[in-house]
């Protein structure tokens, strides 16, 4: 294995099991990983969203594991009843977290969850409801303000990051923001639209998200110290 495989790690394809339904997820394990980000896709997308796939290298690069993942089965994706759907998002990224700790090669390990879109509100619910594990949130161009009565009850140090001309969706932020009650930020990324297309957009994004995730979690026995 090259080097830069060795800091990414081997990807494998796992299925987590939620309910009814199997959701399928790519994780990647770097050699003595920090911590796990879970990806919490939105508006109907999922694990080969390249926009997140980027992010995760980057991530990986960091020395954190990802786990690119699958909240909605492929039907389901096509209806918009689920993608809008909050509360049952937030129940699969639960069901993830539960797995990611059940498995050996993450269960040590510090969680973070990455949200996009409506994915976003979805894991500052989860993060709210499963306050002991989660370590630490990032919301790429997202809708926190669907998980709106949740937002207090977040204790996990959250970033919000914004596209300077994503006009309403920082709107949007800004007033979720407020009502955040953790550690948090609200960084704008100048220029960039809703889904960072711009160049050197994307780049800042996952600038960002590495060092907040590289912050906040932490090898097990940095938690023992």
């Amino acid at each position: 294995m090259d080097d830069t495989n060795s800091k990414q790690g081997r990807e494998r394809l796992v299925r987590v099991p939620s309910g009814v339904v199997i959701l399928e997820g790519v994780l990647a394990v770097p050699a003595d990983a920090r911590g796990v980000v879970l990806f919490a896709h939105g508006s109907g997308s999922g694990r080969f969203s390249p926009r997140n796939n980027f992010v995760a290298r980057q991530l990986q690069q960091a020395g954190l594991a990802t786990f690119l993942l699958d909240l909605l089965t492929e039907d389901e994706a096509q209806d918009r009843r689920f993608v809008f759907d909050i509360e049952l998002l937030a129940e699969r990224l639960r069901s993830a977290t539960d797995w990611v700790l059940s498995e050996p090669q993450t269960a040590d390990l510090s969680i973070g969850y990455f949200g996009a879109s409506t994915g976003a509100a979805a894991a500052l619910i989860a993060a709210a409801q499963e306050e002991a594990k989660i370590a630490a949130v990032v919301s790429r161009g997202g809708r926190p303000d669907l998980a709106k009565e949740f937002l207090p009850e977040v204790k996990a140090p959250t970033l919000l990051i914004v596209g300077g001309r994503d006009t309403a969706v920082l709107a949007l932020n800004r007033g979720a923001f407020a009502a955040l009650r953790c550690t948090r930020d609200l960084t704008v990324v100048p220029g960039a639209t809703h889904l960072f297309e711009e160049p050197g957009t994307l780049e800042k994004v996952a600038e960002l998200a590495v060092h907040w995730f590289s912050r906040y979690l932490r090898r097990p026995k940095e938690h023992a110290a």
